[in-house]
């Protein structure tokens, strides 16, 4: 640097040692009284040991010059290197990306509709005989096993009634040996003229009715026995019972013109999901099942809440014989398994129908989609690495969130399935191939 100078310095006075930090230091403008200042101290005489205070001011007065000079020369340093001839600017890195080829599959068109479930059977224990009620053996809400018992009825009325049955019996009994004792007697007689035909056929018109009241007797032993075995009132399938609506002690009504409501049962496992389709639906779903054999089963996608999505899968079974003229839509049934009985009847859930044959389709994650005012949006990587947007019409959202494109994509697009918010149209971009799977999780 042009114009530069050397202090001379005291032998008996040194400069205070400094650190600078880059912080500390700010621009002073060089003037050329500074410089002057400078060149005049530099032809200075010795000064005297005695004159310590004009020695340190004329010591500040140089440190204050080099000082500027040595933070001068940094900054041309400094912008000398940034100006250096041939070194450019380094640009930017390209945003990366990764890309996926759509994935092809043969897809069934399916409708989703909302269905209730309801039980396969579904019973109200009513007293069929009457009395008071001695036992129950159930806790409200419990799973039962079919002949499980559940009520007990006083029986000791229904035991006498069951002996004097049974008595009656051997009273008929009695008299009916009686009778054919006395018919074989006169038959013998009236050959040998000893006895009427008129008193032979009173004798048999006895044994008929004795024979009769052995019948009756043997009735009432059965009715008797039936009214005892109502005492006790057992689970007729494998279900789930309700709260009990009687208690110990109380007495219950039985017979058929007001008898007392116990409790209720419903099975648990099978069970059916009813839903409403649309006429609509139900003639895309004639179409789609014509060609099939009548008995192969049609079946049905299923999903709960918190489940994951139509995790489960049921069968067909029902068709209703017409429309429903209010509205217009036809019932239906399906039945599907619930072994670990977590599907109460009532509850709802969603249930999808095919309505279509399988069809060859391209998918691609949901996530990959953008969404304006316009409709649904793709990124595409051409080969030159421009990003490029494409409509779409999109179909059903598959399971593990593969989305159905029904239009406006080809096979051979590189559709962007990671990194869509760093991307604008016009975008180059470093584009990174992956495969694409129904597994692949963005």
């Amino acid at each position: 640097m042009q114009g530069a100078f050397h202090v001379r310095r005291s032998p008996h006075t040194a400069l205070p040692q400094a650190t600078l930090l880059e912080t500390d230091i700010h621009p002073v403008p060089v003037t050329r009284s500074d410089i002057g200042k400078a060149r005049d101290l530099r032809d200075a005489p010795s000064v005297p040991q005695g004159s310590a205070g004009r020695r340190t001011r004329r010591n500040g007065y140089v440190m204050v010059a080099a000082g500027v000079i040595l933070v001068g020369a940094g900054v041309w340093s400094f912008g000398a290197r940034m100006m250096t001839p041939g070194q450019g600017i380094v640009p930017p890195s390209l945003p990366v990306v990764t890309v996926a080829f759509p994935l092809r599959e043969n897809i069934t068109n399916r409708t989703e509709l909302t269905g209730q479930f309801s039980a396969v059977n579904q019973v109200g224990l009513r007293a069929q005989v009457s009395g008071y009620l001695s036992e129950i053996h159930f806790q409200d809400g419990q799973i039962v096993r079919k002949d499980d018992l559940l009520f007990v009825i006083d029986p000791r009325p229904y035991e006498i009634q069951l002996q004097q049955a049974t008595a009656q019996r051997e009273t008929a009994a009695a008299a009916l040996e009686l009778a054919d004792k006395q018919v074989a007697r006169t038959a013998r007689l009236n050959r040998e003229q000893f006895a009427t035909d008129e008193l032979l056929d009173q004798r048999a018109q006895t044994q008929r009715a004795a024979a009769a009241a052995v019948q009756a007797a043997e009735a009432a032993i059965r009715s008797a026995q039936l009214n005892l075995e109502f005492t006790r009132i057992v689970a007729p399938f494998d279900g789930r019972v309700s709260m009990r609506r009687v208690s110990v002690g109380s007495l219950v009504s039985g017979g058929t013109s007001d008898p007392t409501a116990l409790t209720s049962i419903v099975s648990l496992d099978p069970i059916y999901l009813d839903f409403d389709m649309s006429e609509a639906d139900y003639v895309a779903y004639r179409h789609a099942s014509a060609g099939r054999p009548a008995d192969e089963k049609t079946t049905v996608q299923i999903s709960l809440d918190g489940e994951q999505p139509w995790s489960r899968t049921g069968e067909l079974n029902f068709l209703d014989n017409q429309l429903d003229r209010g509205s217009g839509t036809l019932h239906a049934r399906a039945t599907l398994a619930n072994p670990n009985l977590t599907i109460a009847p009532g509850q709802f859930a969603r249930v999808r129908l095919p309505i279509s044959p399988a069809q060859p389709a391209l998918l691609i994650p949901d996530s990959a989609q953008l969404t304006d005012q316009s409709g649904k949006t793709l990124m595409v990587v051409q080969n030159d690495g421009t990003v490029v947007p494409k409509q779409v019409e999109t179909g059903a959202l598959e399971d593990n969130g593969m989305r159905v494109i029904t239009r406006g994509l080809l096979s051979t697009d590189r559709v962007v399935i990671n990194g869509l918010m760093r991307l604008r149209p016009g975008l180059k971009v470093e584009a990174h191939l992956a495969p694409l799977s129904r597994t692949t999780k963005n």
